[in-house]
């Protein structure tokens, strides 16, 4: 029988909602002859946007086409929901075969054996040497990336046109721009409450550590506790209270601007210059007001330029404790493929991980590419990182639009980094 995908929304039940919250869910499933199938496999993730869900359906089909005796069903939650209920399923022994982790994710599910070893994958040899050496950790491989995203400053072009403004090439410029259109009444910069300002802070503090290519040393130092991360951190979120202090962020709003979706709601509004979001984004903002004319640069936080934060991402790996632990490998390679990933990268406005892997071709993106292919880049929550970097510096800037000092926020940094 031919397979069919279905796309459905529902709450959940009960019993699912004791392990995850109850929240908006897309779930795909195969409607396939019950005689064939003889592995039924469940796959989660934190892409939920129907666009990303269309591209993953069709990988899906895809590869239950090459394998008929296979059933996959993929079920996702957005945001912080999903990797909360993540760790839940999990600590029940309620994991599903395929899941999507982040960095800090990966950290506590490896280190409590939870995550199956992909480095026999025929894929691994596909993937850049950067990306090989985010990946692999004492000869095993419990992750592999399907894209490589990245952060970036948005900026409406008829806007800036309008009041006779650029498009910023660095620090100065972009904060003479912001100065302006405070002056003018407009609050210069969207900021949602997590990663605006977290990755400006990680930009602006590993910047040059990256530039001198230092960072294996010196995260080996944190690790270590020999090093503190406040240190390195510190001048971004200085740079952040900056900006909050003189109104280019209106901190009170930011703290109830949920990533990807309030944020863009109000940039595509077209009444600000700037947004500060992942660049993932730009083809949803396209497609929500399709006249808005604007593009995506990398950071302008440097005196002599700029920096752009990308991400190894859309993180996939295999229950180690999964019933179907070998299908579920078979999946992984299949969606690793390079048509598969392309498929994928150009979607999500992305760069693709692999050797031979071309950049997403969205227009808007364009700048991000540029600073990509030219290597002046820092690496968000970087895997030889052995600290929740995403998670302490998601708090850190939730602590800062609430109005506490950045001295405070470096002494909790300090204590969450002795903790671990």
């Amino acid at each position: 029988m031919k397979k069919r995908v279905l796309l459905a929304f529902f709450c959940m039940v009960l019993l699912a909602g004791l392990l995850a919250g109850c929240g908006s869910k897309n779930v795909v499933v195969s409607n396939q002859d019950e005689n064939q199938v003889k592995f039924n496999l469940t796959f989660f993730g934190n892409k939920n946007e129907p666009e990303n869900v269309t591209v993953i359906e069709e990988i899906i089909t895809g590869f239950m086409d090459e394998n008929p005796d296979t059933r996959l069903s993929y079920e996702s939650l957005k945001g912080t929901d999903y990797f909360e209920a993540l760790e839940k399923r999990m600590a029940a022994g309620k994991g599903d075969d395929i899941f999507m982790v982040n960095h800090d994710t990966a950290l506590s599910l490896g280190e409590n054996g939870q995550l199956a070893d992909l480095s026999q994958l025929n894929c691994i040899s596909s993937y850049s040497d950067s990306m090989i050496s985010q990946m692999e950790e004492n000869g095993k491989i419990l992750w592999v990336p399907t894209t490589v995203s990245a952060f970036g400053l948005y900026c409406n072009e008829e806007l800036l046109k309008e009041y006779g403004q650029e498009i910023p090439d660095n620090l100065a410029e972009w904060e003479q721009v912001c100065q302006f259109f405070k002056e003018q009444g407009i609050t210069p910069i969207i900021a949602n409450n997590d990663i605006s300002i977290k990755t400006l802070a990680i930009a602006v503090g590993f910047d040059l550590v990256y530039h001198e290519d230092r960072q294996k040393e010196l995260f080996a130092k944190i690790n270590k506790n020999e090093e503190l991360l406040s240190t390195y951190l510190r001048p971004g979120f200085l740079l952040a209270k900056r900006f909050i202090d003189r109104g280019y962020v209106d901190a009170e709003k930011a703290l109830k601007t949920e990533k990807t979706s309030d944020d863009l709601e109000e940039f595509v509004k077209g009444e600000s210059p700037f947004m500060l979001t992942g660049g993932w984004a730009a083809g949803r903002v396209k497609n929500m007001n399709s006249k808005l004319n604007f593009t995506v640069v990398p950071y302008p936080a440097r005196k002599d330029g700029s920096v752009l934060v990308v991400n190894a991402d859309t993180r996939l790996s295999v229950n180690e404790g999964s019933a179907n632990k070998e299908q579920a490998l078979k999946f992984v390679e299949y969606f690793t493929r390079e048509d598969s990933i392309q498929k994928f990268a150009d979607n999500q406005s992305s760069f693709s991980p692999l050797k031979q892997g071309q950049p997403s071709s969205t227009e808007e993106i364009q700048p991000l590419v540029e600073c990509y292919q030219s290597g002046r880049t820092v690496i968000g929550s970087d895997s030889l990182l052995e600290l929740p970097i995403w998670e302490i510096t998601a708090e850190a800037a939730q602590k800062l639009l609430s109005g506490e000092t950045v001295d405070t926020i470096m002494t909790w940094m300090d204590e969450q980094q002795r903790m671990k």
